[in-house]
């Protein structure tokens, strides 16, 4: 009987899989095989809260290859190396896997092809990002025509089931799934293919159609918390297109269209980051921009542990600190907050903000997360104008009117008033006793003025536009 490896990295799910199904066509026994790679494992960018979410979903690929009559061959070490030694143990005449879009992940890949028969099948984003470009040739820098291409390619076909069921295997040693990190039974995302299409079939059916108008809502449960999901492959992004296109053509009306729309342009923004890193890998280093590659960062060590730790003095900013510190997730709308706080009012480098996302995120993904924080800091493709400054003050009274965010992660301001939550700062100090929170010691007072830290900002980045 032929055999072939399924060599799993990002795609974490039986359905929807077209690695698994390619192995499938080729070989009668399939190998499912997830290699512990060192170099990532002891990589600065990599969390322990994300490991510990990878680690259970691969108890739960477990489990289902389990229930097809399969299991998950986990080993450790230098991905070339390990291959070279289950083809031997195997006698496996072809490895497949699906492509991936990182450097690292595309330097790792070129070395396995130039010695090991591989295929490597397309499947991080919905279209591969080499036919992604202008008539030219050229590549999309810009959103809004690469959205526009994007939607007017045809769509590549609905997703495909999981198999019915999978031969056995022959013996092979098994290192094991580390039982540590792992995840607490009580975590706010659990990890694992049927949780993701759980979530997904709730979102398409109820939240998907208040999106448009809730999304940005720090207080509201407006989003379809999918994003740990599709990191890990999880689920397909071709299922998540396809769910919000079926509800985009099926809406009763005008609103939830819109809103299933605004979803996939969310969508869209994921594989345009994606795009951009594939083409442009100096941006995982360096601005986007050359002319804001040498801005004067201040790049305070105070501050910036202030930030992480969710002591600014702003709530909205350090309730959404908090709540990544706590669950390894945070809003969007956080997400730009805090990244506008952190390198226009304190002025600091945009890549240590990254890297501490990646540190503590579920969903921290190289290409999405390196594009939000270029595109808040100003410095990436089709980035926000260097000028804008989120104001942390007015971003709370928007998205967290009555303070529900704020009192949720910050518990030291629980009794403040609404009309002080997001400046309690301001309050008497009367009230300040009556409500159990002293400004400067149950809660900071705020690290930087905002209105004042503005035209500091604006000096910089202009100071490092015109160096030659």
């Amino acid at each position: 009987m032929s055999s072939a490896i399924w060599w799993i990295r990002r795609d974490l799910r039986l359905s929807d899989n077209h690695a698994l199904a390619a192995a499938l066509q080729r070989a009668d026994v399939v190998i499912p095989v997830f290699i512990l790679d060192p170099f990532l494992l002891a990589s600065p960018y990599t969390g322990v809260k994300r490991l510990a979410f990878l680690f259970d979903g691969l108890r739960q690929l477990d489990f289902s290859l389990r229930q097809l009559g399969s299991a998950l061959i986990l080993r450790q070490g230098e991905p070339l190396e390990v291959l070279q030694v289950l083809l031997a143990e195997t006698g496996a005449d072809r490895i497949f896997a699906e492509a991936d879009i990182t450097p690292y992940a595309r330097r790792r890949d070129k070395r396995v092809e130039a010695q090991l028969p591989i295929s490597l099948i397309h499947g991080v984003t919905l279209y591969p990002p080499e036919i992604l470009h202008k008539p030219d040739g050229a590549q999309y820098t810009i959103y809004t025509p690469f959205n526009r291409l994007w939607r007017s390619l045809p769509f590549p076909g609905s997703p495909i089931p999981a198999p019915p069921r999978l031969l056995s295997m022959p013996p092979l040693f098994n290192y094991g799934i580390p039982t540590e990190p792992s995840l607490s039974s009580e975590a706010s995302f659990q990890a694992g293919e049927t949780e993701a299409q759980r979530r997904l079939a709730a979102f398409a059916d109820s939240s998907i159609t208040c999106y448009a108008e809730q999304r940005n809502r720090l207080d509201l449960d407006g989003t379809s918390g999918l994003s740990p999901y599709l990191r890990f492959g999880m689920i397909s992004a071709r299922q998540a297109v396809w769910a919000a296109r079926q509800v985009e053509t099926q809406a009763q009306d005008e609103a939830a269209r819109r809103s299933a729309e605004t979803w996939l342009d969310e969508l869209i923004w994921r594989e345009f980051y994606a795009a951009i890193l594939y083409h442009f890998p100096q941006v995982r280093h360096t601005a986007f921009r050359p002319k804001l590659r040498r801005i004067p960062w201040r790049n305070d060590p105070a501050g910036f542990a202030a930030w992480c730790e969710g002591r600014t003095g702003y709530p909205a900013v350090d309730a959404a600190m908090r709540q990544m510190n706590s669950i390894g997730w945070m809003h969007n709308r956080g997400r730009m907050l805090v990244a506008s706080f952190l390198t226009k009012d304190l002025l600091i480098d945009w890549r240590l903000g990254e890297r501490y996302f990646m540190q503590q995120l579920l969903d921290g993904d190289p290409a999405s997360n390196n594009g939000g924080w270029q595109w808040t800091a100003g410095t990436g493709s089709d980035a926000a104008p260097y000028f804008r400054l989120f104001n942390p003050t007015l971003q709370g009274m928007k998205f967290d009117p009555q303070g529900v965010y704020v009192r949720r992660w910050l518990p030291e301001l629980a009794s403040v008033p609404d009309s002080y939550i997001h400046t309690p700062w301001k309050m008497p100090d009367e009230l300040q006793r009556r409500v159990g929170c002293l400004i400067g010691k149950d809660y900071p007072a705020p690290i930087v003025d905002h209105a004042i830290v503005r035209q500091r900002v604006l000096d910089a980045y202009k100071s490092a536009e015109n160096i030659k």
